[in-house]
């Protein structure tokens, strides 16, 4: 449908064609004037010449303005038609056309839509009586004629219904090209307008598809920096404190500072391959080969980097998604990442996964130090954002006795209802991996 607030305006380059179409009107007025004169069109009824040469520039000149002020050039160019034919103007060819032009342009170019109709329908209704009375008048003055005595079937009679079929179809035609001009332009605008708004749509669709793989890629290398370099970190300074008295133990634990950089070699090389993937393969999560059943091994990392940490399993495991896998264990590892930093010496944690009849469940609990006012961070932030990927919800909160909870409940219906259930990929290559890499 088309626009009811559609404005049709017009150009500079119409304009200049309306000046083009009124200097051309007028060149063939004038012509058209000169040979009806010396044809004697009217015979000896016909006007001067000079009138003729004055209806042309009457009719050609309005049209030079015919987009700007459709209705008063329309309305005076039907009033110098009407007059010119009864005073039998030796020009009737330009006049015909400037009159099909100018109720053509009411209609393709009056925005006010119901004037443009009030405008174009008198001015057919009056040529329509004008002609009645042309007609009757003639018919009165050729009465006693022989020709009118054959009634219906009168040369007479037929001339007149030949004249108003075809002032019909002139006046016709005028109105319905005019109509049909405004709505195809009306279709048009809003056509473009759609499109503009398509584009618009795609501009911000590709936006946002940039800033959450940017959000995701900012998720992904916190996680993995945070947590390696974290354990490093402390394994570095247990080092140097024992390095002088027990060189064995700082032995090993440049051992695990070893292990702990080819993780975090590893897990960079699989972000970056994700991120130079084609198509759909970027939108997977670049650490998918990891799980549930690889939180074991980052207890155990987690209690070599000096922060005792237990794990249990509680109910009887079910097969989850690939991605609530992935998103659950980032949130472990970042919940112990913080316990490392901020729990203080002595601090212990206790990672548990319960398999719930609805839902499946990570906790992360730490003693230490009390938290007095929470301060969210980057990592706290991606952690929500995981579970809310996950379809589930997440709790972060400090403990008054000391230490910090984080909770994750994820529905099995949040990724049963998008299909994603499917049975637990086999987690012993991923950890054979992962030694492989430690040693």
């Amino acid at each position: 449908m088309p626009d009811s607030t559609f404005t049709r305006s017009p150009t500079e380059r119409e304009l200049r064609q309306d000046l083009l179409l009124a200097a051309v009107m007028l060149v063939g007025g004038v012509l058209s004037a000169g040979l009806s004169t010396v044809a004697g069109l009217y015979g000896d009824q016909q006007a001067p010449m000079w009138s003729a040469l004055l209806t042309v520039f009457a009719v050609s000149a309005p049209l030079a303005v015919r987009r700007r002020w459709p209705a008063p050039v329309a309305i005076l160019i039907a009033v110098i038609f009407f007059t010119s034919v009864t005073l039998h103007v030796p020009e009737v060819y330009v006049v015909n056309i400037t009159m099909f032009v100018a109720l053509y342009t009411v209609g393709a170019w009056m925005q006010n839509r119901r004037a443009a109709m009030l405008v174009r329908v008198g001015i057919i209704v009056g040529m329509f009586i004008w002609l009645i009375i042309v007609m009757y008048r003639d018919a009165i003055a050729e009465a006693g004629k022989e020709d009118m005595a054959a009634g219906l079937f009168s040369p007479y009679v037929a001339f007149m219904m030949i004249q108003l079929l075809l002032n019909g179809l002139y006046f016709g035609g005028a109105y319905y090209f005019g109509e049909r001009s405004w709505h195809s332009a009306a279709q048009r605008h809003a056509l473009e307008q759609r499109t503009r708004e398509l584009e618009t749509e795609r501009e911000v669709t590709a936006a946002q598809a940039v800033a959450l793989d940017r959000v995701r890629i900012a998720r992904e290398l916190h996680d993995v920096v945070a947590h390696h370099v974290s354990v490093m970190g402390v394994q570095a300074g247990a080092a140097r404190l024992v390095v002088d008295d027990d060189p064995e133990q700082a032995k090993q634990t440049l051992t695990g500072i070893e292990g702990a950089s080819r993780e975090a070699i590893h897990d960079f090389r699989q972000l970056l391959e994700t991120l130079r993937a084609p198509g759909d393969a970027a939108n997977e999560e670049p650490a998918s080969v990891l799980g549930l059943a690889d939180i074991a091994q980052l207890a155990q990392s987690s209690t070599d980097a000096g922060l005792p940490t237990a794990y249990t399993v509680v109910g009887e495991p079910v097969p989850v998604a690939s991605t609530v896998e992935v998103n659950l264990y980032r949130i472990a590892q970042e919940a112990l990442t913080n316990a490392r930093r901020h729990a203080g010496l002595g601090a212990t944690a206790d990672v548990r996964v319960r398999y719930e009849t609805d839902a499946v469940e990570l906790e992360v609990v730490n003693t230490g130090r009390v938290i007095g006012v929470l301060r969210p961070g980057l990592g706290q932030l991606g952690m929500r954002e995981r579970a809310l990927a996950s379809g589930g919800t997440i709790e972060l909160t400090p403990r008054t006795q000391g230490g910090f909870r984080v909770r994750v409940t994820v529905p099995y219906s949040s990724f049963e209802s998008r299909k994603l259930l499917h049975p637990a990929p086999n987690r012993s290559n991923s950890r054979d991996m992962k030694r492989e890499a430690a040693r």
